[in-house]
């Protein structure tokens, strides 16, 4: 969401801008804003032309002179008036509602660019393992492994969810903790459990709503929304509150799951686990000082790349084109990682700073002796638990179908090696 007044006094330059996310300012924007103004301006001429009005009928009162006339046509003087205050609310409205779905500015370092195509690669971390034997994808290990059921998910609910059994769901629930070990003992975040619904308010404040409706799972006869992520109901934790500008950064990190509906995805990487309407997340977010919010981001995506590091996962940073980046987004960084099963780095966190977006939104300020201003909100994967459950039986898989437990997770797990039935 924008500051009102800077938007209007500025709608051709944020238009322009927002061309570069391959984004068209609707026309009805400025028809909208233009009628509006209009609508302002002869109200306001009408109001000093009452009050001049009001002065004479006064006047020629107390000179005993007949004011029936005048009367009449200031009556109607003053119903214009009203008409065109009310028409101006309406029109303001109608404003508003559109804004709502204006994406964000980018900040001037995010690259230009139509696609994902454009992004541009910052870092690479560790080498993609080299085989000695032809690396299998998560979907063949797993079920050899009997860690991973597909059939009894599609059986007990549908297609694009999972069953976790023995060591698989041991892997998974060791990840969760491991993540947030880490983060909170070493990064310096709070952890919060937070509820896993959400009203719609909450939605609107991080952007999800009205734009993204047909990605979200919505309770019939209820206004409430499973998460699509913990971004969610962690950033609106604080909606509608005043913090302490010296308070701040404020970290945060939850365990979550995530419901999706993946409205428009159906096609692109339907096998396996990678997109699913389930999957769980540890996620991090940040509420900041608008002057330092883009060192805080750069810290967040690097406690986000210090778990990948510490699994000994090969791992890339991209920085998002505008094409790219998301609906809320003013730059965002992709870690993605090494699959050998599809022989392609994939994104397994997004780290971004919505800078005042999501806060406006929200109505989230901080406070700093008698100014208050709107923070800054981030937020980042660190990390999304599925795909880094993927990561580590592709990337640490052995010949004989077995796969190695990074040194870091053994104490998590109990175990150094998941082997499957058929295996010694």
């Amino acid at each position: 969401m924008y500051d009102l007044s800077y938007f209007r006094n500025n709608l051709e330059a944020i238009a322009r801008r927002l061309a570069d996310r391959g984004y068209t300012l609707p026309e009805d924007i400025r028809r909208i804003d233009a009628e509006r103004r209009a609508a302002i301006t002869e109200s306001e001429q009408l109001k000093a032309q009452l009050n001049a009005a009001s002065r004479e009928i006064a006047e020629l009162r107390r000179a005993g002179a007949d004011t029936t006339a005048r009367q009449q046509a200031l009556r109607e003087t003053r119903a214009r008036a009203a008409e065109l205050e009310s028409k101006a609310a309406a029109l303001d409205e109608q404003f508003q509602r559109l804004l709502a779905g204006v994406p964000n500015l980018p900040h001037e370092s995010v690259p230009a660019g139509r696609s994902s195509a454009d992004n541009v690669e910052i870092r690479r971390w560790g080498e993609p393992r080299k085989f000695d034997f032809p690396p299998k994808a998560h979907w063949d290990l797993g079920p050899a492994l009997g860690i991973l059921d597909f059939e009894r998910a599609a059986k007990i609910t549908g297609a694009r969810f999972a069953v976790y059994w023995d060591l698989g769901a041991k892997l998974e629930r060791a990840l969760i903790n491991f993540f947030l070990d880490v983060h909170t003992k070493e990064h310096g975040y709070r952890e919060v459990l937070p509820p896993f619904m959400v009203n719609s308010a909450s939605l609107y404040g991080t952007g999800q709503l009205p734009k993204f409706a047909a990605d979200l799972f919505k309770l019939e006869g209820a206004d409430y929304f499973l998460i699509p992520t913990a971004e969610v109901p962690v950033t609106n934790l604080y909606r509608e509150e005043t913090l302490e500008m010296d308070a701040l950064p404020i970290s945060l990190c939850a365990y979550t799951p995530c419901f999706r509906s993946e409205a428009g995805s159906y096609g692109r990487d339907v096998r396996g686990i990678i997109r699913q309407h389930q999957f769980q997340k540890v996620e991090l977010v940040k509420f900041a000082r608008p002057d330092s919010s883009y060192q805080d981001l750069e810290k967040l995506t690097r406690d986000a790349e210090d778990v990948l590091e510490r699994l000994g996962l090969p791992y890339r940073r991209v920085v998002l084109s505008t094409g790219d980046m998301g609906f809320a987004s003013a730059k965002t960084y992709d870690l993605e990682v090494w699959l050998p099963g599809l022989n392609e780095y994939k994104e397994i966190s997004s780290c971004s700073n919505f800078e005042a977006f999501q806060a406006r939104r929200a109505s989230i300020r901080a406070r700093a002796g008698k100014k208050t201003e709107f923070v800054h909100t981030l937020n980042g994967s660190g990390l999304a638990v599925g795909l880094t459950w993927v990561a580590i039986v592709e990337n640490y898989q052995q010949a004989d179908g077995s796969v190695v437990i990074p040194q870091a997770l053994r104490p998590y797990l109990g175990a150094e090696v998941i082997r499957g039935a058929n295996l010694d």
